[in-house]
């Protein structure tokens, strides 16, 4: 069975190396993703087990981060290295995570070549694969290295279920190569176990992105908010994660605000930046003036466009009340609880389907849902009124988050039950 997948791979790899080489999002790095590494060339030299991260994009690093600390406090003198699929990711491991990881490379595609010279290279104590990074290939390798493998935040979609069974019966099933399963919640570990997992090595943990937002509000960024063209006392509404069909009637939400509001500004944070110059027209055609954040914001426009990777939680300090896109279309969502955490009142659409167990938390508890942009006017337009109301909904979001965290501490803590002394034996 596992011979299909191997051929499978490599069948499917060459229709589709053309698109991967040339696309956006994953056309840098291609030595690495074909797992030439070189020995040892992106970690520091040391004694201590290499613990390998994997995340597939930018969020999903920002989901593994709160595990750092914890993972360094049980295994000393441990290395992390952390890998992604995208150049955003990668941007992000670079910047943002970098004074806490000892290294960051391209995840190999999961081609029986490429992961084993990856796993040769690297020689992991331990993998973390987060959310559904279920690559057969690569947690093979692992294993055949004498890495542990260990999933976190785990969830399986209940509507994926046959699917997953399908799919494993015609290649084996990888989730039987897993040490430990560390599930988001209760249902999600019974459709793990339902997906043939080893039930005692299945576990409850929570999720680790509520654990970075738990810490609460930090004092507000005023380089950032000069950066941005933002004056102090000034009403913030910050848009973040919007997609394509969003911006136009965001905007014109805003004009109409405006009109009541004069000092309201409206800072928009496209969940991909290279659409920064599309969302610059749309905010011309409807007569507003409108800068850049890379830039400056020298015109101070009334819209501004955050153009910039890694800055939107920085940013959401900044902001008197958020929406938070990916909710008016049919992407799903993204995530609601960062500008909570930050303890901002937060509105968003109605599809929100990649994040049913934040809405089912924030909802009616700092978060209002909203239906189209009519509503969201409406919605925004009573919580102008009322001020007193939108610093009772922000203090309810920080609350309710706060209430959701340690799910990091509790991953760390299981992924010692895999070594016989608590942490892996020196090589």
């Amino acid at each position: 069975m596992r011979v299909l997948y191997v051929l499978a791979t490599y069948l499917l790899f060459a229709v589709l190396f053309p698109v991967l080489a040339l696309h956006r999002k994953t056309r840098h790095g291609l030595m690495e993703r074909l797992g030439f590494y070189g020995p040892n060339s992106h970690l520091p030299p040391g004694d201590g087990p290499i613990l390998w991260l994997h995340g597939a994009s930018a969020g999903d690093l920002l989901a593994l981060s709160p595990m750092f600390g914890p993972l360094r406090a049980r295994f000393p003198g441990c290395r992390l290295l952390l890998s992604t699929m995208t150049d955003s990711g990668y941007a992000m491991a670079k910047g943002r995570l970098a004074n806490d990881i000892d290294g960051v490379v391209y995840v190999p595609y999961d081609l029986w070549g490429a992961t084993r010279r990856a796993v040769r290279a690297i020689r992991p104590d331990v993998l973390v694969l987060e959310y559904t990074e279920i690559w057969p290939n690569l947690i093979r390798a692992a294993k055949r290295g004498g890495a542990r493998v260990v999933m976190t935040n785990g969830r399986f979609s209940p509507a994926n279920v046959g699917k997953y069974q399908t799919l494993f019966l015609l290649i084996g099933n990888p989730l039987r190569d897993l040490d430990l399963l560390l599930m988001r919640e209760e249902d999600e570990a019974v459709r793990a176990r339902q997906l043939g997992a080893r039930p005692d090595w299945v576990k409850v943990t929570g999720n680790t992105k509520f654990d970075a937002l738990a810490a609460g509000p930090v004092p507000e960024d005023e380089n950032l908010r000069t950066a941005l063209g933002l004056t102090p006392g000034e009403r913030v509404w910050i848009a973040g994660s919007t997609h394509e069909g969003e911006e136009a009637q965001l905007l014109g939400v805003y004009a109409r605000l405006r009109e009541r509001w004069p000092d309201l500004r409206l800072v928009i944070a496209p969940r991909y930046v290279d659409r920064a110059a599309r969302i610059v027209t749309l905010a011309r055609e409807a007569g507003l003036s409108v800068g850049l954040r890379s830039q400056g914001n020298p015109e101070r426009g009334q819209v501004v466009v955050l153009d910039t990777i890694g800055e939107l939680s920085r940013a959401y300090r900044l902001a008197t009340v958020v929406f938070v896109g990916g909710s008016f279309t049919t992407r799903g969502g993204q995530n609601i609880l960062e500008p909570a955490g930050q303890g901002k009142p937060v509105l968003y659409g109605p599809h929100m389907d990649n994040f049913r167990d934040s809405v089912a938390l924030l909802t009616g508890q700092g978060g209002l849902q909203v239906q189209d942009a009519a509503a969201l006017e409406q919605a925004l337009v009573s919580l102008l009124e009322a001020p007193e109301r939108l610093a009772s909904l922000g203090a309810q979001a920080l609350e309710t988050v706060g209430r959701i965290s340690g799910a990091s501490e509790r991953n760390a803590e299981a992924m010692t039950t895999l070594f016989p002394h608590g942490r892996p034996d020196p090589r």
